[in-house]
């Protein structure tokens, strides 16, 4: 009886070590995948054939949201793409831009009219919404509604300039 007891406290240890290695070998990094890119999830729903997809690594350490956003199909001349603080099926400020015309978008490259936009967010991009509780530059609280699934990805046109197709990131209660 006594030896069954080690053995399962050293069972429980070596589990416990392996989670915390595995945490740290990751860096403080985690990545976030978003829904589909679709007009359904627009706010009012839009009809469209465009699609899109959304990914983001979140690195805490560099403070850095490195991205990438495809879509195709858009019906409008795409304008730009940001990231929006804001929970499923409700309209958000932006938060930080993906793609868009220059200077707005700061750095970031100008949008395609379809293909893949790649970039990195850092605390200086980070534009609000201040009327939201999210200052600019603060990269934490950005995270934060990223991994509770309060944030979506927005790609708008000149046809639907509200946005054409958007996706929740990271949304955990996915109800399409």
């Amino acid at each position: 009886m006594r030896r069954r007891s080690v053995v399962l406290a050293i069972a429980i240890l070596a589990a416990g070590l392996l989670v915390a290695s595995l945490a740290g070998a990751s860096g403080g990094k985690k990545n976030l995948k978003a829904d589909a890119l679709i007009g359904y999830q627009e706010n009012p729903d839009i009809s469209t054939v465009a699609t899109g997809s959304f990914q983001v690594t979140i690195d805490d350490e560099a403070e850095t949201l490195t991205y990438e956003l495809s879509y195709s199909g858009l019906e409008g001349t795409v304008q730009q793409a940001h990231i929006h603080f804001g929970k499923r099926a409700i309209n958000g400020g932006v938060a930080a831009f993906l793609c868009g015309p220059q200077p707005a978008a700061g750095d970031k490259p100008e949008c395609p009219q379809s293909g893949t936009v790649t970039g990195v967010i850092d605390a200086a991009d980070i534009i609000g919404p201040a009327g939201q509780g999210l200052e600019a530059g603060n990269f934490a609280e950005l995270a934060q509604a990223m991994r509770a699934g309060h944030s979506y990805a927005n790609v708008h046109s000149s046809k639907w300039p509200g946005g054409e197709i958007r996706a929740q990131i990271n949304d955990q209660d996915a109800n399409n």
